[in-house]
């Protein structure tokens, strides 16, 4: 069997038609006979093309066929633009993956300031084509809810901070922040930590605050004075990854911690970089943790402790969550957390352990 990708030019061979003819079919675009747009469409089902939805009214009944969509996009907010290390990146190539199997493709949206502060939708976004959205990066309480009266399927992966104050009707999946980030934090403390410092913006969204109550909750389980003062709570706009400016910060504090609990890895490695501009030795004077388990966070040198992410599941697991509310939109919403696992490198000491 033929495993190349097929293309429309392949299609367009097949029918000895014009590309530009299959292309119009498929993306619905032109006037096209109806006889020629359902050859169009069983051909490009029988050679296994897989960037549309064919209607299901001609969907060739086969056994192995899986039942297609009556629309054909699927629909990415974002108010980010993802780079490589970002954990969402793993998970969109997955979710596009799965979705591409039920004959879905992936459209993405940029949301940007105004759309937000106006309450209005993309202008190139249309709600007749998209059979369901959804949101990674978009921590708009005014937004959310928004999104959430349009009555189409929306999933989010992660929230605004406190999203069940918005009764948004929607499914939600997070990585599991807690668990993992207490484990962290726990292992430190029993090797004798009692200073830790949080670094990150704990509202910046949901899970960010769920990674600052493990931080909290630690230090109430272990009667440690939590100080407020040797923290970096800054808002997200400032400047975190500005060496000068985190530099002073560094400096600013009463007292240098024993060690850094930062919300993510970039905030780590950005920590780490002002640590050794003021001179300090990592793990030696100073340990630092993160979250996420980025690529930097394997060649960063000391290879930093941190929490390992299953984007790649995650992925799979939000479009199943979504393709599965597009198909029952009656059934009650989910919240889904995925479990995540703590990677001890040695930016904490690397024989550290954690009894359980």
């Amino acid at each position: 069997m033929n495993k190349k990708r097929v293309t429309v030019q392949d299609i367009a061979d097949e029918l000895g038609l014009s590309r530009n003819t299959v292309s119009k079919a498929i993306n619905g675009t032109g006037s096209i006979a109806e006889d020629t747009k359902q050859k169009i469409f069983q051909t490009a089902a029988q050679l296994g093309y897989k960037q549309f939805a064919m209607p299901a009214a001609i969907v060739p009944e086969t056994k192995s066929s899986p039942i297609l969509p009556r629309h054909k996009e699927i629909s990415l907010f974002t108010h980010t633009l993802l780079g490589q290390s970002h954990f969402g990146s793993k998970l969109l190539d997955s979710f596009q993956q799965r979705i591409g199997e039920y004959g879905y493709i992936l459209t993405v949206y940029m949301i940007r300031d105004y759309e937000i502060q106006n309450l209005c939708l993309p202008i190139n976004f249309n709600p007749e084509r998209s059979d369901g959205i959804m949101c990674l990066e978009v921590f708009s309480e005014s937004y959310s809810q928004f999104l959430s009266s349009q009555k189409i399927p929306l999933l989010f992966v992660d929230t605004v901070v406190n999203h069940m104050d918005l009764n948004l009707l929607a499914d939600c999946i997070y990585m599991e922040n807690r668990t993992s980030s207490y484990r962290m934090l726990k292992s430190l403390v029993q090797n004798g930590c009692k200073h830790i410092s949080f670094v990150g913006d704990r509202m910046h969204c949901h899970s960010f605050y769920e990674r600052w109550s493990a931080y909290c909750q630690i230090h109430t389980d272990y009667n440690l004075q939590l100080e407020m003062d040797c923290c970096i709570l800054d808002a997200d706009s400032e400047l975190y990854f500005d060496l000068d400016w985190l530099t002073e910060k560094l400096k600013a504090l009463p007292h240098m911690p024993e060690a850094f609990f930062c919300a993510n890895d970039s905030l780590a490695i950005a920590i780490m970089k002002a640590l050794r501009q003021l001179n300090y030795k990592i793990p030696d004077d100073v340990m630092v943790c993160g979250f996420d388990n980025s690529t930097e966070a394997t060649v960063v040198e000391p290879p930093l402790t941190t929490v390992q992410i299953p984007s790649s599941s995650m992925g799979y697991i939000a479009a199943d969550t979504l393709i599965s509310r597009i198909d029952h939109p009656a059934t009650p919403f989910r919240t889904t957390y995925i479990k995540t696992d703590v990677i001890f490198r040695e930016s904490t000491k690397q024989n550290i352990k954690v009894t359980t």
